[in-house]
């Protein structure tokens, strides 16, 4: 873990987290699905490690990359199907990213609350979570139409906290994208760059501002940063 801005620990008492590439390893099945469309049109599959940087970029950029020669308008009457298909198998080979589960206990176990706000569509949000058995457990769930704006704006993480009656001081957002940490930056709530998401190895999280940066889901539980009570194991 390394601190970018030398702000003082604070306790977090809400712990919000983006998606897919930072709460869930989504992309097996985003890339599943882009797939099957290009199978479906007499194309080959697009090789994993080309489209996994572009999940946390959001549906158009992962068509955009599957059907390079499509235009503007293709594009967007492609996201429909595209949308249906992967929601039809949300999880099949998706995964909560290794570490994520002692996070989110920690946290619940210090008497915090966790929960996500995503770009992803809000049903297919709800879906993948309910599916993961983490419906039940998440404190607030915001996703990318839930709101007439989403990130990089900072209303939904501000939405996340109204409705939870929590203060944006002692809320924290982990994200794997720029727009992530500009939302929250804007906010004006400590940001936490994910380094194990979906980042291509052009890229360089240092750049992004963040309050600190976490190379794995496990450096989330340093003290310093969410000031869990510690009340066993590591914590």
């Amino acid at each position: 873990m390394r601190a970018q801005t030398g702000l003082k620990p604070m306790p977090c008492r809400l712990l919000l987290l983006d998606l897919d590439g930072t709460l869930v390893d989504s992309a097996p099945d985003l890339h599943a699905a882009a797939c099957r469309m290009r199978q479906q049109r007499g194309l080959a599959d697009l090789p994993y490690a080309v489209f996994r940087p572009l999940v946390s970029r959001g549906g158009t950029a992962m068509l955009q990359q599957s059907f390079p020669d499509a235009d503007g308008e293709q594009i967007a009457a492609l996201l429909p199907e595209f949308l249906g298909d992967y929601g039809a198998r949300v999880a099949e080979r998706s995964r909560v990213f290794a570490g994520m589960p002692e996070v989110l206990q920690a946290v619940e176990a210090a008497g915090g609350r966790w929960g996500v706000v995503t770009n992803k569509p809000e049903a297919l949000a709800r879906s993948l979570m309910g599916e993961l058995g983490l419906g039940s457990r998440c404190a607030v769930l915001i996703g990318g139409d839930t709101l007439a704006v989403r990130k990089p704006s900072p209303e939904p993480l501000w939405e996340a906290c109204r409705r939870l009656g929590e203060s944006v001081a002692a809320a924290i957002y982990v994200g794997d994208d720029p727009r992530d940490i500009q939302a929250a930056r804007a906010a004006g709530m400590r940001s936490v760059a994910a380094a194990w998401g979906y980042i291509d190895a052009d890229t360089n999280p240092a750049c992004w501002g963040a309050d600190h940066i976490a190379v794995s889901p496990l450096d989330l539980l340093s003290p310093s940063l969410l000031g869990l009570a510690c009340t066993h194991g590591r914590f």
